[in-house]
């Protein structure tokens, strides 16, 4: 899913070949029931170059298991495990998109993860990633890879209003007064917000649920039965929005203002820092995410997680025990150097070792690496895609200016409670 820079491929490969050194010359000879998993995963370029080689360590080192690592295109994934489980032909293990965990549990039958890795690596997992595979008492799924929303802004931008660029809004209400002052003296945006529903509302959906969860609300009620956003703090949180609109702050207009320099902030995923390593296309810095002054940091978690389908034994075992060992702060530590990523374990994501590897290597990855402390992650539930969509279509007629910000959400509210009744 992201793109690297050259300087990032030759990190991955020094980082890779640290994982190949750290991880010591296999061990004793092959016996002859070696155990075959499978794992399907979309990544390309750095990332899946990064997947292949701490496979082969572990192969290397684990002579009655091979792990296998296939790559299936993102757009055709959810199809292909559908097809496989159809046929009866499915992989021990998928690594797929957090909000996939529910469907593919549809799917296929899968493992109860905590029975082969260690309660000490569970409990060690950013617990808002770990409550995403949290079903029926079972874990399903395990995350091994995180991204999280933040600040981004335009130095530049932030110099020509007259704002100093080592002081970004931490606020709701400096972000507006900031995007004011740019919007005054720059003629640009001072913050772009996602406005558009689009084809899928994700964009929307996700970038609007950390403003909900700052300003106090949640999205949907603890089961995931009925929208929960139709309260005081769903109204500060889309008025905030409606707001900047208004002001001229933020456009209502198709995402991509902020990315091409047209507007001077954003809610950007930590991907980015990544994308633009070697190659930005204005300078820029990384922050939090402004909050209300009377509110609480928030952050909205991806990522990937593994699911291991529980057919053969011998199978589904290997595949635990090799996320037990993915999941260790050596193998945690090298795969997010490597990637960009962010670590999914709280020990790595506070550890003198990474941080200092950030701070050496990639500085304005540090912010998204603290606001882990305070993300959270969407909705366990297989009908997320399409609340999200029906939320997504309803708030942008408010955005619009078509809806009053009540109205709004009231449409919101049924559209998104007839899609979770199944009505």
């Amino acid at each position: 899913m992201m793109h690297h820079s050259k300087k990032w491929v030759a990190a991955a490969a020094i980082a890779a070949a640290a994982v190949l050194a750290m991880t010591g010359c296999a061990g004793g000879g092959a016996s002859d029931s070696k155990t075959e998993v499978t794992v399907w995963h979309y990544w390309d370029g750095t990332n899946a170059d990064t997947f292949d080689s701490i496979v082969k360590s572990y192969n290397e080192n684990h002579s009655n298991v091979t792990i296998k690592s296939v790559n299936v295109p993102n757009a055709d994934f959810l199809t292909k495990v559908q097809a496989s489980a159809r046929s009866k032909t499915l992989p021990t293990m998928v690594i797929g998109d957090l909000i996939w965990v529910p469907q593919i549990a549809q799917i296929g039958t899968l493992a109860d993860l905590s029975k082969s890795i260690p309660s000490d690596t569970l409990s060690d997992i950013n617990p808002a990633l770990t409550s995403y595979g949290s079903q029926g008492g079972k874990q399903v799924s395990v995350p091994v890879s995180a991204n999280n929303l933040g600040f981004l802004y335009n130095t530049d931008l932030f110099k020509q209003a007259g704002l100093d660029p080592t002081k970004p809004p931490t606020t709701w209400d400096e972000l507006i007064a900031d995007g004011k002052t740019i919007l005054q003296k720059t003629g640009k945006p001072g913050y772009e917000l996602f406005t558009h529903a689009g084809d899928n509302g994700e964009g929307l959906t996700w970038d609007f649920q950390v403003n909900l969860w700052q300003a106090g609300g949640q999205f949907l009620n603890d089961d995931n039965t009925k929208a929960a956003f139709n309260t005081s703090a769903g109204k500060k949180a889309l008025q905030y929005w409606a707001d900047l609109i208004k002001d001229g702050v933020s456009p209502f207009a198709p995402w991509g203002a902020f990315e091409k320099g047209a507007a001077a902030s954003a809610q950007e995923g930590s991907w980015m820092v990544g994308i633009w390593a070697n190659d930005p296309p204005f300078p820029f810095a990384s922050a939090p995410i402004p909050y209300p002054s009377d509110g609480k940091p928030a952050t909205n978690l991806g990522g990937e997680q593994a699911m291991v389908f529980d057919g053969d034994a011998a199978a589904t075992k290997a595949a635990g025990d090799f996320l037990a060992w993915f999941l260790q702060p050596k193998q945690v530590t090298s795969w997010s150097e490597a990637t960009g990523m962010l670590p999914v374990t709280n020990t790595v994501a506070t550890s003198d070792d990474y941080l200092s590897w950030v701070d050496g290597h990639q500085p304005l990855l540090r912010p998204y690496v603290e606001q882990m402390a305070d993300a959270r992650a969407r909705p366990n539930t297989p009908l997320y895609s399409k609340a999200s969509f029906a939320f997504a279509q309803e708030i942008e007629k408010v955005l619009a200016g078509q809806t009053t910000v009540s109205d709004g959400l009231d449409n919101a509210e049924a559209a998104v409670n007839k899609i979770l009744s199944g009505s």
